[in-house]
């Protein structure tokens, strides 16, 4: 199916996507908080800025979309149609890129967790995912 933007209103639309403060990022620092977590956002000292640093467990969360970082098996990371190689370049420097990120935070003793859009996506699997992440903080 042919985009029904232009190219330029397409890129336009793009180039507002903000990539802090998302919803998903908002709604797991809030359960993190009410949970008694303290944390630090976008450290810049740490390689890959991560969205959630938790210092006392040496713990980095990365909040990642599904889209953004190719999320595998995912319905939500489907490439669009339309300028294909483009978006197989952009997605999988991204993934190439957070590799290297999480490869160099691990060196440094970091333990690196990721919670996928798709999985906070509804009420009900939030609430398992959630309570599974804080499990994971605290092994």
């Amino acid at each position: 199916m042919p985009d029904i933007y232009t190219r330029k209103e397409r890129s336009e639309i793009m180039s507002k996507i903000s990539g802090k403060e998302t919803k998903p990022e908002i709604i797991v620092r809030k359960f993190l908080f009410a949970n008694g977590f303290r944390y630090r956002k976008n450290d810049k000292k740490l390689s890959g800025k991560p969205d959630i640093i938790l210092p006392k467990y040496k713990t980095v969360v990365f909040v990642h979309g599904c889209f953004w970082h190719g999320h595998e098996d995912c319905k939500y990371s489907k490439l669009p149609t339309t300028r294909r190689e483009f978006w197989e370049k952009k997605i999988g420097d991204n993934i190439l890129r957070d590799n290297r990120n999480q490869r160099e935070l691990k060196k440094s003793g970091w333990k690196i967790l990721i919670v996928w859009q798709c999985e906070i996506r509804n009420k009900g699997e939030r609430e398992k995912r959630l309570l599974e992440l804080i499990k994971e903080i605290n092994v």
